[in-house]
């Protein structure tokens, strides 16, 4: 994998040698972080690969052994390696066209690009996709404290399990409480280099949930009483077949990160390590992403739910099943919490410029950030407590934003080739990027309605 570098060779390896910054761009520029604070003198390596890596690693992992389900594990666990080079490119794309036109942010590349309405489409994909994955967090958070129900079956939460059913372990207060005590601490901060070690922390989580389910079934194989599982899709007609593309959406959820790469790289002490921080952080995501779908759908088999911490509150047939059970959903439902505000930063960031394009930064006014940090997170909670399902969740962003901000809005850039950079390889792969994105959510649109006028055919 090769990611460009951002900072020109001549560059020296300081953060305050950066391009020039347009103060109105969405993405945190860095000219605002200079006034504010400067008494900071940059964000090392690791703080970045974990910013990048909690970004990137949230909610879709727990969708992935779902994906497994309907591709199986051969068709599946390549479909991830491939979506992990393809981000990389698309990655790339925007670190070098940002390079030459001395972009500090996503929302001002597409802006130099397109011109206002292009910067105004970029934000609002970004509300879009990250509102949707917000929304996500907090109904697995939901889903695993309080319970959730599926085809007509309930599946106990860690709360329901230890202390009963009472009205302080409802969906409702948990995630009130949940949203008070730790999302609303979290979205405060207002450099997201302060979030450095609750990322660390967040990472952590991620692999104890991954260590223990790889634990669990290592167990049952030797035991004998895990089945062989799917290794091809199983496509007996048209529907089924169709019913491939409604992975997609999923997958490229999973890996945006796209809309943080300009606020982590404006914040490191040294910007020509924006390459190794890319390369990093996906090389460590695919391999938390791969081994979590491929011992989840072993575990569970086509029994596997579309959010797969749903199906960790039976018995595992093992001993100390039920402590097992409530370690796995309690260090991932934690590692959410952690991960909401990296997602959160952009977010108002966004909000913000779109609101208020020609206001001072959002840094120096407090009001608004307080207003435009509430607003939001109160409209994350009301959705999280609307929509029932992580995978309808899933589709509408994955279909939308999420592709537009992952490949089509990379590949638009470098058609355009405002600076004249771009090779013949790098536009037959944007063209390939765009047709792959359009064709695969168009058929996963479609699809997925198909499916639910089916699904209400026939309860008439």
């Amino acid at each position: 994998m090769t990611i460009g570098n951002l900072a020109p060779k001549k560059e020296r390896k300081s953060r305050k040698n950066k391009g020039v910054i347009d103060e109105n761009a969405p993405l945190l520029p860095k000219g605002q972080e200079d006034v504010v604070f400067d008494e900071f003198n940059g964000a090392s390596f690791t703080g970045a690969v974990f910013n990048l890596s909690t970004t990137i690693v949230g909610a879709g992992i727990m969708a992935l052994p779902a994906t497994m389900k309907v591709l199986g594990l051969v068709l599946g666990i390549s479909m991830i390696i491939f979506m992990a080079f393809l981000t990389e490119a698309s990655i790339e794309l925007i670190l070098r066209f940002s390079r030459a036109g001395k972009s500090a942010s996503y929302g001002g590349l597409m802006g130099e690009a397109f011109g206002k309405y292009g910067k105004i489409l970029l934000q609002i994909s970004v509300l879009v996709n990250n509102l949707g994955v917000l929304i996500v967090y907090m109904i697995i958070i939901g889903d695993v404290l309080s319970g959730t129900s599926s085809s007509g079956v309930h599946h106990a939460g860690v709360f329901e399990g230890w202390f009963g059913e009472h009205w302080w372990t409802g969906r409702a207060i948990i995630l009130l409480v949940t949203t008070l005590g730790i999302f609303a601490p979290l979205s405060c901060f207002k450099r997201i280099d302060s979030l450095s070690f609750t990322s660390a922390l967040s990472v952590a989580l991620a692999v104890v949930f991954l260590v223990i389910t790889v634990g669990i079934t290592v167990v049952k194989l030797f035991n004998g009483s895990i089945a062989m599982p799917r290794l091809l899709p199983d496509v007996t007609d048209v529907s089924s077949f169709f019913k491939l593309f409604t992975v997609v959406p999923v997958l490229v959820t999973a890996y945006i990160c796209h809309y943080n790469v300009h606020s982590i790289h404006n914040e490191l002490e040294d910007s020509t390590q924006i390459r190794g921080v890319v390369q990093t952080s996906l090389a460590l995501c695919s391999s938390v992403y791969i081994m979590t779908s491929l011992f989840g759908f072993l575990l569970f088999g086509d029994g596997t739910l579309d959010d797969v911490l749903a199906n960790f509150d039976t018995n595992l047939g093992i001993p100390y099943s039920s402590v097992l059970n409530d370690a796995v959903r309690v260090s991932y439902a934690a590692h959410l919490m952690l991960v909401f505000p990296i997602v959160f930063f952009p977010l108002r960031l966004n909000l913000d410029g779109l609101l208020f394009p020609s206001a001072r930064p959002l840094v120096l006014d407090n009001m608004r950030f307080a207003l435009v940090t509430i607003g939001l997170i109160s409209v994350i909670f009301l959705g999280a407590n609307f929509i029932p399902s992580i995978w309808d969740a899933f589709q509408f962003t994955g279909a939308t934003a999420a592709v537009c901000l992952g490949f089509i809005f990379p590949a638009a850039i470098t058609l355009k080739d405002r600076h004249n950079i771009a090779t013949k390889k790098d536009k037959i792969l944007s063209v390939f990027m765009i047709v792959l994105a359009v064709f695969s959510n168009a058929v996963a649109i479609y699809s997925d309605a198909y499916a639910l006028f089916k699904n209400s055919s026939r309860r008439e």
